[in-house]
């Protein structure tokens, strides 16, 4: 395989005035909020985020966060229990760091107003998910994930430190080598388009404005986006990871894409997730004409980890030819169901779809990316000054596939973790004149009259990556996924150079590169091992008991531990 492509516009001259700031965030799901409330105290915060502050991935997350809180429960058995949904390539350390640290990260969320369910007695009501061996994971109903991001976001609007700014979106990250000065992030170029209006001229409009701080940090989320089919918002096309990867910092494990196995399938329905808890709490996977099938793919059937319960539904829609299987917990009582599930319930209903007498019809669709940016036990990247949380981070804590909800724990934790680093580091920050650097370059770049080239290109990269990258892999779809995704990335970047950046545009680059990373990695490993299952390769290959590694001008490669 050849060096994955670079696509960067250069800029020219010097900008007039350039926005400063001590700590530049992009994103505001868990993982950024919580480390701007950490590092607030310590200088000045702005928060950049695409769209509307309250659009993440944590908002849609419905499960929960697993953490130690039962007397019940231990750490040793988060710990294994981590461990061997990872499949061999979780790191230990970051695992029990995450694991250990989790219930104070979980309490100090409750302190800043996460209200979560409580049992009678007014303990903390604890559900529990495919892979866990104990009731452990933390719930509001089936809207965890908006309940956080609402405590989250209302500390962070009140606290004076802190600024959010929605509607702008990160282009690319200023990297000073790039002007010939020493290799460390000191910001990121950003489009705003919070300033457009219905009717403006695009060229007036078009404004990319400069950030500079002491410390940049990535907390973007994932790239589900990167899929025809997927649980996540339309904001997760992998922004970070491709910002990053184009600033020469090393990725990461980029062949684990965890596949929920759940989605709501319906014509109208837009990646709509039906939760892990259903089958925790007793739902049962059924062929459309009745029939369990999860006993025959695993002794632990609903309850085995999400790779082999995904990988169980695509082999029997393979061999049935259905279009989809059944999710049945009709056979709890309706009160049970409303009041554990009312999401759900009432999303579905709005479907013609009643739950508690009826099976819901699901399919597998892209989650969580458990690869990304690599980074060390406090967040911090390979380039100085760049750090990365939550799920755009690579830290080790998920292997080859992540254990049902340890994902909004390890944004809780590397969010604190960061803060703590940093704000332990301001003297070395310094107080130094930021650099001057350049202005971005729009050129001869004009408005475009052809956006077909986008949504075209959107449409077929996607499709590719469903058909020939997705939950079973061969050397042959790989190879034709590698052809069409550099054909699509020459096009990409002809549109790109001749027009204005707009977000769509953005968009599309950024999934362009993150898919390219993800047949990349997913080459370079020839075994089948948590999420990356392939046909050419059946079996786990303790040779490849290490990480895929890449960075730009590298070829992906193993390197071990």
């Amino acid at each position: 395989m050849t060096a994955l492509s670079l696509c960067v516009k250069e800029p020219a001259t010097l900008p007039p005035v350039a926005v400063t700031t001590d700590f530049l965030v992009i994103g505001s799901g868990i993982a950024g909020l919580t480390f701007a409330l950490d590092i607030a105290e310590h200088g000045e915060v702005v928060v950049v985020t695409k769209r509307s502050s309250e659009e993440s991935n944590t908002r849609w997350a419905q499960g929960g966060i697993a953490a130690v809180i039962s007397p019940e429960d231990t750490f040793d058995a988060h710990i294994k229990d981590t461990l061997v949904a990872g499949a061999g390539l979780c790191h230990e350390v970051v695992v029990d760091i995450c694991v250990r640290e989790g219930p104070d990260r979980i309490r100090e969320l409750m302190d800043r107003g996460a209200r979560f369910d409580r049992e009678k007695d007014g303990s903390i009501a604890l559900a529990r998910e495919g892979g866990h061996s104990a009731r452990r994971v933390l719930h509001v109903a089936d809207a965890t994930g908006f309940e956080v991001e609402r405590a989250l976001l209302d500390r962070c609007r009140a606290h004076p430190n802190i600024r959010i700014l929605e509607h702008h979106m990160a282009i690319d990250l200023i990297v000073m080598s790039r002007f010939g000065g020493p290799d460390v992030c000191v910001g990121a170029y950003v489009l705003n388009t919070a300033t457009r209006s219905d009717g403006e001229d695009d060229a007036k409009s078009h404004l990319v404005e400069t950030y500079l701080a002491r410390a940049t940090i990535l907390a973007s989320g994932g790239a589900g986006k990167v899929y025809l089919y997927t649980s996540n918002p339309d904001v997760a096309t992998g922004d970070g990871i491709a910002m990053a990867y184009r600033a020469g910092a090393e990725i990461a494990n980029m062949e684990f894409y965890q596949f929920h196995p759940t989605c709501l399938y319906h014509p109208q329905a837009k990646s709509f997730l039906i939760t892990e808890a259903l089958r925790g709490e007793g739902a049962i996977l059924r062929l459309p004409d009745g029939t369990p099938f999860m006993a025959n793919h695993d002794p632990r059937k609903e309850l085995a980890p999400r790779d082999i319960v995904a990988r169980a539904i695509d082999f029997e829609m393979k061999r049935t030819g259905s279009e989809f299987v059944l999710l049945d917990i009709t056979h709890r009582p309706a009160s049970f169901v409303c009041d554990h599930f009312p999401t759900i319930y009432a999303e579905c209903l709005r479907f013609g779809i009643d739950i508690t007498s009826q099976p819901i019809p699901v399919v597998p669709a892209a989650h969580y990316l458990c690869g990304g940016i690599s980074t060390d036990l406090h967040g911090r990247t390979t380039i100085p000054g760049l750090w990365a949380v939550g799920e755009c981070a690579c830290t080790g804590l998920h292997g080859a596939n992540r254990l049902a909800s340890n994902s909004l724990l390890e944004g809780l934790v590397f969010g604190h973790r960061a803060a703590v680093r940093l704000a332990s580091t301001i003297g070395e920050l310094g107080e130094s004149p930021f650099p001057e650097v350049p202005e971005w370059q729009i050129g001869d770049a004009v408005p475009s009259d052809e956006e077909v080239v986008v949504t075209h290109n959107w449409d077929e990269l996607r499709r590719t990556m469903w058909n020939y990258v997705g939950i079973v892999r061969s050397n042959a779809r790989l190879r034709r996924a590698a052809r069409r995704i550099a054909l699509l990335q020459d096009e990409i970047r002809e549109y790109y150079w001749r027009h204005l950046v707009t977000r769509d545009l953005l968009e599309l680059r950024n999934i362009a590169t993150v898919a390219e990373l993800i047949v990349g990695c997913a080459a370079a490993r020839h075994e089948s091992r948590g999420l990356h299952a392939t046909i050419d390769y059946p079996q786990t290959n303790e040779k490849f008991a290490a990480d895929t590694v890449v960075k730009r001008g590298v070829v992906p490669h193993l390197r071990g531990r």
